[in-house]
């Protein structure tokens, strides 16, 4: 299980999700460099992707593959709100209804996003409670279920960030990709793997939010009984079969940050870039600043920016304490 991807397969998909999707730039990030540690980066930047993050990638490779009967029934799905939105886009492009849960804690922006592509939002108060109201609805109203990171699909979606990346970028010496679930790292880790066997792939976690780093420690998908983070677009509860075989197979190592630290590369992501992004978009330069400094030291190194769906009032709570 979680074997089956190779770089045909990934760029056929992702030609064939092209005229759907926007194209993102990977670009030089002089700003961002680490002098004193010789560390070069270059971002992939998929927050400029057309809902705002990666997601769309996987959402719109899962509808697309439904049968007449099962778009006829409506599409749902779980989020702490990219996902969501990504998913109202996928069942807009495709003509099918969406009904999804989103936690209480998603900023209103990213619930308008899903209604402006036609979707309803349930909230839920936790992300444990937002996985058991999914599953209902699943059930009693037959929709198909959309997973937010898990599928042998959304790995291959997901490697063309990967893919594009190293296509951009050949010379890179590792690749840093944030970890929720593990569907963006277990796309992104098999590409770069599969096109530069040399190159080392990192993954980087929240430290109250780490499910991947645990399930590779024990061998096997953990789920954890609580989350708590600032990234909760990085919240995810649990590992599952695929997205975790892929992880395990493709990435060298996983390292956890702290909030303090997401926090701080928020600031330094704005005073630089003047972007204001989301926690989780700005964990791989938090990994690069502290546990991955000294292990890529003198080298080149890829950071995907995941994605942002933040209005200013959210950033500023979040990053407040180190602005």
């Amino acid at each position: 299980m979680g074997t089956s991807l190779c770089l045909d397969s990934i760029d056929q998909l992702r030609c064939e999700l092209t005229p759907s999707l926007r194209g993102t730039p990977t670009v030089e990030l002089a700003a961002l460099a680490d002098s004193k540690a010789g560390i070069s980066l270059v971002g992939k930047l998929e927050l400029w992707q057309i809902t705002g993050s990666f997601k769309a990638r996987g959402a719109l490779a899962n509808v697309r593959a439904m049968s007449p009967a099962q778009r006829s029934r409506g599409v749902t799905a779980v989020s702490a709100g990219n996902h969501a939105i990504a998913t109202a886009f996928a069942a807009a492009s495709c003509g099918v209804d969406a009904k999804l849960v989103m936690t209480a804690s998603a900023p209103d922006v990213r619930v308008q996003r899903c209604e402006a592509f036609g979707a309803r939002v349930e909230r839920a108060d936790d992300v444990h409670q937002a996985f058991e109201r999914v599953a209902e609805i699943e059930n009693d109203e037959k929709r198909v279920f959309v997973h937010p990171f898990e599928g042998e699909l959304t790995a291959r979606a997901t490697a063309g960030v990967g893919r594009e990346l190293m296509l951009d970028a050949p010379s890179l010496d590792a690749v840093i990709v944030p970890v929720g679930g593990g569907g963006l790292a277990a796309g992104v880790s098999a590409a770069v793997k599969l096109t530069q066997p040399s190159c080392e792939v990192f993954g980087v976690e929240p430290v109250g939010a780490n499910s991947m780093q645990q399930s590779i420690a024990a061998g096997k998908p953990v789920r954890l009984d609580a989350v708590t983070s600032i990234a909760d677009s990085l919240g995810a509860p649990m590992a599952l079969p695929i997205s975790f075989a892929h992880c395990q197979r493709y990435l060298d190592d996983i390292v956890t940050v702290t909030d303090s630290a997401l926090r701080a590369a928020m600031c330094e992501i704005h005073r630089t870039l003047m972007m204001a992004v989301e926690p989780a978009c700005a964990a791989g330069l938090a990994a690069a600043r502290g546990p991955l400094r000294e292990r890529l030291r003198g080298k080149r190194v890829g950071i995907v920016f995941c994605g942002s769906n933040i209005d200013l009032a959210t950033w500023l709570t979040l990053a407040g304490d180190e602005s």
